[in-house]
């Protein structure tokens, strides 16, 4: 640049000689114009370069002109790279020279997401096979492959073999089900009921599901012959918003409402009755659903349903139903915010916490026996704010070493999957319990559960944990974390997968194969 300023500076120089020749000259102009030239000269470089960010320096050259004087002599050092000339250089050995620290931005989502291999390629003469099977011949030949599913050597694979029951034959069942299902979503049904989901609270799984099924483009199909799944997309939320009388205590309108929409599919549509809706699913996280289900008997006895409360007392039926985690979702358009970001062990000083609101028959009894009376056990009702004012709920959870999860008015309770999320072992109080995604999860890898004659040993129970063990269970708590994510736009083996896996899985259950 300053080559190119000098050959036009003594250009124009030349031609001022030219023009002015014969002429009398003004020497003050003159003067002037060449002053202003000059500075130019100097500071257009300077500025031409400091704006340019863009500018890929070579750091050899770099530092070469690095220098330090030192006792009379000049002494090369390393400096630190930079974009633009006016970035501030940071020298960590230059004593008596202190940079400006970075201000640091505050970061709301604490997890990294670390995103899983790419689904494998099938073969084309795989495909052509696969497309030629009927329905119900293609869940044949998934439930044989996954019968004989080849061990998997777990050894730095995304999946972690000690969180599932068997990892071979899950991972064999989740790629089958990747080449393989076809869901068809029902139409009928007017919003907000249908097709409307509701994304906040602690029924946002319910919500979540079908907002992610009705947009997916990799297992959905509009051809219903084609498909293996039927979904009804309705959401137990919305029903109640929709026809529950506050306080009626009365839950017969949304029995008959169910009950009616479903005849209605069957006396339309000819898939209900090819299988009496052992082929069709819904998904409901409301803690009435499954008694609105009882009005209809095919659909009670037969539809696979994923519920969180997945109780043994209240027609669960474990290998056709699905245990849904509940999730709390506080910002629905940031899923993820706060989650992750657990300290360590060293810096956890509360052994166990819980606070929430007193109903249901397990929390006064866990308050009975614990509250105000030990020092490591800090249990409360409401999170009060004296409490709160120096250490916030999601704090607690990542400082204490285990997080009491009882049950509510039903057996779920979205504390398991906050304490997943805060990276603290749950421990779960609620018999009969049927634990989310049990079709696949090994919970007693990352769990403690707890008898609800127990609680008064509560404390006993948790210390008797070896140290090793309860570190294993802490790894494992984090290893499981990315399968109870929702995603705003799916990853393979998220929640939204791992629901809709357990779903396939327990349909295939119902398979029978002939012996000939």
């Amino acid at each position: 640049m300053a080559k190119r300023l000098k050959h036009l500076s003594i250009a124009v120089i030349k031609e001022l000689i030219r023009c002015f020749t014969w002429r009398k000259i003004d020497w003050r102009k003159l003067f002037l114009a060449g002053a202003v030239m000059s500075i130019a000269g100097i500071l257009l470089p300077t500025f031409l370069l400091a704006y340019r960010s863009n500018i890929r320096f070579d750091r050899s050259r770099i530092d070469k002109l690095s220098h330090r004087w030192s006792n009379g002599s000049i002494r090369l050092v390393p400096s630190a790279p930079f974009d633009s000339l006016d970035s501030s250089i940071k020298a960590k050995e230059s004593p008596g020279v202190h940079p400006r620290r970075p201000r640091r931005r505050r970061n709301t989502d604490l997890l990294k997401v670390v995103l899983p291999p790419p689904r494998r390629p099938v073969l084309p003469r795989l495909q052509r096979y696969l497309r030629s099977l009927s329905s119900h011949e293609a869940l044949l030949y998934a439930k044989r492959e996954i019968e004989h599913a080849p061990l998997v050597d777990n050894d730095g694979s995304y999946l972690y073999a000690p969180v599932f029951r068997n990892v071979s034959i899950f991972q064999r069942s989740y790629e089958l089900m990747e080449m393989i299902l076809k869901v068809y979503i029902y139409r009928d049904g007017k919003k907000p009921i249908f097709h409307q989901p509701h994304l906040n609270g602690i029924y946002a799984s319910e919500g979540w599901f079908m907002r992610l099924m009705e947009a997916n483009r990799e297992f959905v199909t509009k051809d219903p012959e084609k498909a293996h799944l039927f979904y009804l997309p309705y959401s137990s939320r919305q029903l109640e918003l929709a026809l529950y009388e506050q306080d009626s205590h009365n839950l017969r309108p949304l029995i008959i409402f169910l009950r009616d929409y479903v005849s209605m599919l069957a006396s339309k549509y000819p898939f209900w009755n090819r299988t009496h809706g052992s082929d069709h699913f819904l998904v409901a996280c409301h803690d009435w659903g499954p008694f609105i289900t009882t009005g209809h008997v095919e659909l009670r006895d037969n539809t696979i349903k994923a519920l969180c409360n997945a109780d043994l007392n209240e027609n669960f039926i474990v290998g056709r139903d699905v245990s849904l985690p509940e999730t709390a979702i506080r910002t629905m358009r940031r899923p993820l915010r706060n989650i992750g970001g657990g300290i360590r062990v060293s810096q956890r000083p509360i052994l166990a916490f819980f606070a929430g609101k007193m109903h249901g028959r397990v929390r006064p009894r866990l308050l009975k026996h614990w509250r105000d009376k030990d020092e490591d056990m800090k249990i409360y009702g409401s999170l009060p704010v004296r409490v709160a004012r120096n250490m916030s709920y999601i704090r607690h959870m990542k400082s204490s070493k285990y997080c009491i999860c009882p049950m509510g008015y039903e057996v779920n309770s979205p504390r398991i999957v906050e304490a997943i999320y805060y990276e603290c072992v749950p421990v779960i109080i609620a018999d009969n319990f049927v634990l989310p995604l049990s079709e696949v999860l090994e919970w007693n890898a990352f769990s403690v559960t707890v008898a609800e004659i127990d609680i008064p040993k509560l404390k006993e129970i948790l210390l008797a944990i070896p140290l090793k063990r309860y570190l294993k269970m802490l790894m494992n708590v984090k290893m499981v974390q990315k399968h109870f994510l929702w995603n705003p736009s799916p990853v393979r083996y998220d929640m939204f997968h791992m629901i809709l896996h357990s779903i396939w899985y327990n349909r295939l259950n119902q398979i029978q194969i002939s012996q000939s």
